[in-house]
């Protein structure tokens, strides 16, 4: 019999804070579920995507039409800033500085540009703690000599931030470095240097960082850095992104998706399945647990009604101390998950492309299960399917009368714009009680899909 219950995972983070209107298709409030949620119209970011792409091409293509050493930075996106040193550069890890070894002419003027290397630039709330570095270049330039010198570039982004929910983790570090590899330095080895690590980030994800590349990775630290100073053939500071978990083909010069991301996931996990065929679909129920919003709280009713469908149900909790390796290895075996919104669902980036999704989406949450889970959902390649929770199933109909606006239009009491006290509502003062009858129905169309999956995949 399957284990039931893994109690150990990564933790959502519950910092509360209240920052203003951010990025493509996005607001925040803390370091949880409110990160990455929409609030322009669907004609703004349409306008806003177009943009993107223009901007993008153009980064893209400057490093390469460089024909002599120089210091470039572009700083026209929305939510982020991209600098390139295209010459041999030092890098002083006390001070966060990188330095051109080799300007055009010892007679220029110097050039010193400052870029803090997160994709958040508008977020006036995370942005000062990230740590800021300096690109210059000229005779003002006192390098030290190269205590490590290197034959390949570099590329430098922060760790900091919202890192700590694995929502963030991925969105604001691994995809945007998988995007940035991808258009940059395409089938071409680099060097990850890393400013604003936290002393847990290096253990955890040391297998995806050496999936990236087969260097060892460089930490800045505020306060503990080395006295090292290691030279580079180039160095591209900052990341590029797509938008929330997206990975768009056509802006990357050799088409890779969502898909190829998560098969870099595969490559540094390591994952061979079981080569013993399942005998009925396995689906990974996704448990929120204790004073988050979003329980589930009838969760027991439904896993005995999932049983009873016809799958093997496996208990998956997430909290901060499980390997990330073997809860890979856990749902990469899947054949389905299901859970609420939350950041828990990040973990779709493990499941095989053509398995199943089901998001249970809370009343007034639809704007936002959409941004966040659906459309990379769409990307993996996942039979995605979601699960609308009505208003007799909500836990806020004990707290609000039924002609409340908070029950009966959702979209007008949230109005215009981003507010986290009544985004807060739903996100962490609602919890669900699944209407188990409706909810098979939804199930069994779910079982079907994942059975298909389990009979041609395994």
């Amino acid at each position: 019999m399957a284990m039931k219950t893994i109690p150990k995972s990564y933790t959502v983070a519950a910092v509360a804070s209240f920052i203003v209107l951010v990025t493509y298709l996005a607001l925040f409030s803390s370091v949880s579920d409110l990160q990455l949620i929409p609030s322009l119209s669907s004609s703004q970011g349409t306008s806003l995507q177009q943009t993107w792409e223009s901007r993008t091409i153009r980064i893209h293509q400057a490093p390469q039409e460089m024909t002599s050493s120089t210091i470039t930075c572009d700083r026209s996106h929305t939510n982020y800033d991209l600098c390139s040193i295209n010459g041999t550069c030092s890098l002083d890890q006390k001070t966060g500085t990188l330095a051109l070894m080799d300007p055009i002419s010892s007679t220029s003027a110097p050039i010193v540009e400052k870029i803090r290397p997160y994709p958040r630039k508008t977020d006036n709330w995370v942005m000062p703690r990230i740590k800021e570095l300096t690109l210059t270049s000229g005779t003002l330039v006192h390098t030290r000599s190269c205590d490590i010198t290197h034959d390949s570039p570099a590329i430098v982004f922060s760790a900091g931030g919202y890192t700590g929910s694995i929502y963030h983790d991925f969105i604001d570090g691994f995809i945007p470095l998988f995007i940035t590899a991808n258009s940059i330095y395409p089938e071409r080895d680099f060097i990850i240097v890393v400013v604003n690590p936290k002393e847990w980030w290096m253990s955890r994800y040391m297998d995806v960082l050496g999936a990236f590349s087969k260097h060892k990775t460089i930490l800045l630290e505020n306060e503990n850095a080395s006295s090292i100073t290691h030279c580079f053939t180039s160095a591209f500071v900052g990341l590029i992104s797509h938008g929330p978990m997206l990975i768009d083909p056509i802006r990357l010069p050799n088409s890779k998706s969502l898909v190829d991301f998560h098969n870099l996931l595969d490559k540094a996990y390591n994952t061979n399945l079981s080569t013993l065929k399942a005998q009925k679909p396995r689906l990974i129920l996704v448990s929120r647990y204790g004073n988050v919003g979003r329980v589930i709280l009838n969760e027991k009713h439904i896993e005995e009604m999932l049983e009873d469908v016809g799958f093997e149900v496996i208990i998956f909790r997430p909290s901060k101390t499980t390997s990330l390796k073997e809860a890979y290895k856990l749902i990469k075996s899947s054949h389905g998950m299901v859970g609420v919104h939350g950041a828990a669902l990040t973990h779709l980036l493990f499941l095989r492309p053509g398995s199943v999704l089901v998001q249970i989406v809370p009343l007034g949450l639809g704007w936002v299960a959409k941004t966040c889970f659906e459309n990379p959902a769409k990307g993996m390649e996942l039979e995605y399917t979601e699960y609308r929770v009505n208003v007799g199933e909500s836990s806020l109909v004990d707290k609000y009368s039924k002609d409340d606006l908070v029950l009966k239009d959702p979209i007008a009491y949230r109005g215009v714009g981003w507010n986290a006290t009544k985004m807060n509502v739903y996100l962490k003062e609602q919890d669900v009680r699944l209407d188990v009858n409706r909810f098979r129905e939804h199930m069994n169309k779910a079982y079907e899909k994942a059975k298909t999956f389990m009979d041609i995949e395994g």
